[in-house]
């Protein structure tokens, strides 16, 4: 997922700011200033894959696994900054500018990056006023809702191309449903944030409704 993507691309603002859906995120704050983004950040801190799974394929056709990491490291460091409102580089970086890669400390920049993401959003001024990431200003809450949305999905991502289980913080996981059905439900062009919602059953678990939100299927495997 692009952070682009929670744009309105007519507009150029977030989703969320233009439909007046901010009251929605008001739980994403309640459950995530007790404990920081680090709810969804521990869905990404699982079982580092082996280099031999670095050039695998990932439920983001444009991603391979080394490139999930990269963007991984990216918007990590980009909601810290955003949440401490350190705005610069870092946030005003879109992810189309450059293809996202890791380097050869990577096992070590992304669990140091995502702590300091969690530590950042416990701070109750990260929650106040205007802020930005990926070159779009939005209203402080709404950018927390976008990252947890983002670790939660992506941490999936991460897990079904390793072939790790995925057990994301059930508080984190309802978060990024109501704000991808938020969106999918206000969305005038009949699609989610990251792409056509895929259809799940209505009793299927969370986790998969959420994944069909995102737009991709929750059945998805990684090759041999």
């Amino acid at each position: 997922m692009h952070l682009r993507e929670h744009g309105d691309q007519r507009g150029g603002q977030p989703h969320a700011d233009r439909r007046g859906a901010r009251p929605r995120h008001r739980v994403v704050r309640h459950r995530a200033q007790r404990h920081g983004d680090g709810q969804g950040a521990d869905a990404v801190r699982g079982e580092p894959p082996c280099d031999a799974r670095l050039a695998g394929g990932t439920p983001c056709p444009q991603y391979a696994v080394r490139r999930l990491l990269g963007h991984l490291l990216g918007l990590a460091v980009a909601f810290r900054d955003a949440g401490r409102k350190d705005l610069g580089a870092t946030t005003d970086t879109g992810p189309q500018d450059a293809l996202p890669d890791v380097g050869p400390a990577w096992r070590a920049e992304l669990p140091k990056a995502l702590g300091e993401l969690a530590e950042a959003w416990r701070d109750p001024a990260a929650w106040t006023g205007m802020t930005r990431a990926g070159g779009i200003d939005m209203p402080a809450e709404v950018t927390a809702a976008v990252a947890l949305d983002e670790l939660v999905i992506h941490g999936w991502d991460l897990a079904r191309a390793t072939g790790q289980p995925y057990t994301p913080d059930p508080a984190a996981l309802e978060s990024a449903h109501a704000f991808l059905l938020a969106a999918a439900e206000e969305d005038d062009r009949g699609g989610g944030i990251f792409g056509p919602v895929v259809p799940v059953p209505a009793d299927a678990p969370l986790l998969d409704r959420t994944i069909g939100l995102s737009g991709r299927d929750p059945g998805w495997t990684r090759s041999a």
